[in-house]
């Protein structure tokens, strides 16, 4: 188990720091044509917030699966390390039962909204399906697709909360 958790990290790390390096990218990219031509990338405003959105779902995978995430340990410091291991297992079950639940409402939330465009990437989005002839592309344009970013921090979280419970009743076998 320990073998997938560690690659398990390393996929949501690396979502997570390609999503700030595309942020930062994209915006530097922005503001240096902006103060040299005088005009932005059409795109370049509205990207950023979705790549954001994508990052976060990716650090909390990260941090969950590296327990390292926020918790009020008030009363678990309190609990004797058997009681401890039992509560924060079960804590994992329930995040992994959110997880699924924020997945599925991710999905509901994105297939709703599937014809709205985001006006600052549909006109990219239209010309790139047009010059590659694949007309698919211009889905990178609608909202449904950046609203997805919800349905994939869902399953982010239910991986990272199933492997932490696997690895707590292992924790628990080895003690």
């Amino acid at each position: 188990m320990r073998v997938i958790s560690r690659f398990t990290q390393r996929i949501w790390a690396f979502g997570a720091g390609l999503s700030i390096a595309l942020v930062f990218a994209i915006i530097l990219v922005n503001s240096v044509r902006r103060y040299t031509t005088g005009h932005s990338l059409a795109w370049g405003e509205e990207m950023p917030i979705y790549l954001t959105i994508y990052g976060v779902m990716f650090g909390i995978g990260l941090a969950y699966l590296q327990d390292r995430h926020i918790r009020f340990s008030i009363v678990t410091d309190i609990l004797t390390d058997q009681w401890r291991r039992w509560t924060f297992a079960a804590m994992d079950l329930v995040t992994l039962a959110t997880g699924i639940g924020l997945t599925l409402s991710g999905i509901a939330f994105a297939s709703r909204r599937p014809q709205i465009e985001a006006s600052g990437l549909i006109g990219t989005a239209k010309e790139l399906a047009q010059s590659l002839d694949m007309a698919w592309l211009e889905w990178l344009g609608r909202v449904g697709t950046w609203q997805a970013a919800i349905a994939c921090g869902g399953i982010i979280l239910a991986i990272s909360a199933g492997i932490r419970f696997i690895e707590r009743i292992q924790e628990k076998g080895d003690a």
